[in-house]
């Protein structure tokens, strides 16, 4: 039986390479959004007639922001492919020829965990400051539903300590 779950953990390879993909899809659309940023300063053009009422340079740096929460994405995607390949396929019986960073190693899936939910905090905090930047003339109570949400989700993080011994 031990032999059948041995075996059965290489599946995890389709969540690897799936994660691997997505990462660097999102790397490309990230970098056309920082693209989209300079192309919308130096060739002073509108994508967007919601924006309109917006500076070029603001419209920009909503495009960075937009970038940067795409990076963070794609970084998740990394960090979790690499979790996924350290905590199920490599064999740590092996030496390691490569020194990994200390803050991508997983010594467990509780650490995974909360490495994940640390970058999605960071990224829910990021959308909201592109929200607020988007919609800054005409901001209502309804917007702190989203910060709320943020400071529960980093509490309970808090209160979980995954990962930590």
């Amino acid at each position: 039986m031990k032999e059948i779950f041995n075996i059965f953990r290489y599946i995890s390879w389709v969540a690897i390479i799936c994660s691997l993909l997505g990462s660097v899809l999102l790397f490309i659309v990230g970098a056309m959004k920082t693209y989209s940023a300079y192309e919308t300063v130096f060739s002073s053009t509108l994508s967007s007639d919601s924006l309109s009422h917006m500076d070029t340079s603001e419209i920009a740096t909503i495009y960075l922001i937009k970038s940067l929460d795409t990076f963070l994405i794609a970084l998740v995607l990394f960090i979790f492919a690499h979790g996924i390949f350290t905590l199920f396929i490599y064999d740590k019986k092996i030496e390691q020829k490569f020194t990994v960073l200390k803050w991508i190693s997983t010594p467990n899936i509780g650490h995974l965990k909360n490495v994940l939910g640390e970058v999605i905090v960071i990224i829910l905090l990021v959308k909201f400051l592109e929200i607020i930047l988007i919609n800054l003339n005409s901001l209502t109570w309804e917007i702190l539903i989203l910060p709320v949400a943020v400071l529960f989700l980093a509490v309970s993080l808090k209160l979980l300590r995954l990962g930590r011994e």
